[in-house]
């Protein structure tokens, strides 16, 4: 259900049940309203939310707050949460009209739209909520099965945590480091262990990391979190048993921005090598978005600071990259400048990978290889 008015745009997404999967469906229902209605997530001013036990939807219980993530990413109004006397979720949404989008060219040509869409890797897939459902499902399996120690404290903070995967029969293996995306503002590692395998399998110890989400945790931050995690696993390699003399880095999407991050940080232990796989790599784009605001990019000198396109990397790092062939021409082009720019071999494309399905190659295939070869192994 949908309203307006001069000043206020009001949509609604109904579901049956009281849990975390109502809330979802509610909340997903509500955001494919926004559009139809003339509002977007970025007009958005507040949320309310009724169910029959409001601490089950409770947004800062950490389910909630990432099925919120995965619907709205970062975008986060005031939410107020109600009690309803049905067996029903129902979510309220208010927001102001979204402004005329202007057609001048902000970026290499592209109107914010048309950048929009370019930075938007959700726009090559039909349902998001799928791919995460799934990645969800196949995540927790996968920490299941692999075993190791799970939810490590590298840091203070409640996201600062790891897990750790060992090859069995390995005294001191080389450590693989992988970095999740979600556009900083989402997902977990959680979600990501069923593509530490191949790695593992390899014969690596495989370090899957989270950090804290923007925006609470400003992308500079986050940074900083995931030079911390680097320098736990350096620090703690003794009792850990790995050998953090061989640590490779890689990450996806987010993650591959911070993978090349860390290849170039003088103050991250020393790398043999970075892997980025379809990563967001110059900021600069992200500056004519809302979600420039999102990240704590204040000024164009942020964006330069914390974009990997404008630094080096450090000396003796192997570098490697990778898109999928379904991914739009700016994230192709960011991925071959870097390596133009890095001295690195041209990209690898995968024929027919878009921008999430590209992350099963890394359990078989030209990903894998890729990633076992610049490894050394």
């Amino acid at each position: 259900m949908a309203g307006s008015g001069s000043d206020v745009i009001v949509v609604e997404g109904l579901a049956v049940g009281g849990d975390v999967g109502a809330l979802a469906l509610a909340l997903s229902k509500a955001a494919a309203a926004l559009a139809p209605a003339g509002a977007a997530p970025g007009t958005m001013t507040q949320m309310v939310w009724a169910g029959p036990d409001p601490a089950a939807i409770h947004p800062a219980r950490r389910e909630v707050d990432r099925a919120r993530r995965e619907i709205f990413a970062g975008f986060r109004p005031p939410v107020r949460v109600e009690r309803a006397q049905a067996d029903e979720v129902r979510v309220r949404i208010h927001a102001r009209p979204a402004s005329a989008p202007s057609a001048e060219p902000v970026y290499r040509g592209y109107a914010p739209a048309q950048l929009a869409g370019q930075m938007s890797p959700r726009g090559q897939v039909p349902d998001m909520g799928a791919v995460f459902a799934a990645w969800t499902r196949d995540g927790a399996a996968a920490r299941a099965r692999l075993g190791g120690g799970l939810d490590i404290a590298y840091g203070p903070a409640r996201d600062q945590t790891l897990d750790l995967y060992r090859p069995q029969g390995a005294e001191r293996p080389p450590v693989w480091v992988f970095i999740h995306g979600g556009y900083w503002q989402a997902s977990s590692k959680d979600q990501h262990a069923q593509f530490c395998a191949g790695m593992l399998a390899a014969g690596y110890a495989v370090a899957n990391i989270d950090y804290g989400l923007a925006p609470e945790t400003p992308l500079a931050q986050i940074v900083a979190q995931v030079r911390a995690a680097l320098c736990f696993l350096a620090r703690e390699a003794d009792n850990l048993a790995i050998d953090a003399g061989r640590m490779h880095v890689c990450g996806h999407s987010a993650g591959g921005h911070l993978a090349a991050m860390m290849a170039c940080d003088p103050h991250a232990p020393p790398l043999v090598s970075a892997h980025p796989l379809s990563g967001v790599l110059d900021l600069e784009p992200l500056m004519h978005l809302p979600m420039g605001a999102i990240l704590g990019l204040a000024c164009a000198d942020d964006a330069a600071r914390l974009s990997p396109m404008w630094l080096r990397p450090r000396a003796g790092v192997r570098v490697a990259l990778v898109v999928g062939g379904a991914e739009s021409d700016e994230f192709k082009r960011q991925s071959a400048e870097l390596a133009r720019l890095w001295g690195a071999p041209a990209p690898l494309v995968v024929a027919g990978a878009n921008h999430f399905s590209l992350l099963d190659g890394l359990n078989g295939g030209a990903l894998l290889d890729q990633a076992r070869a610049v490894c050394g192994g």
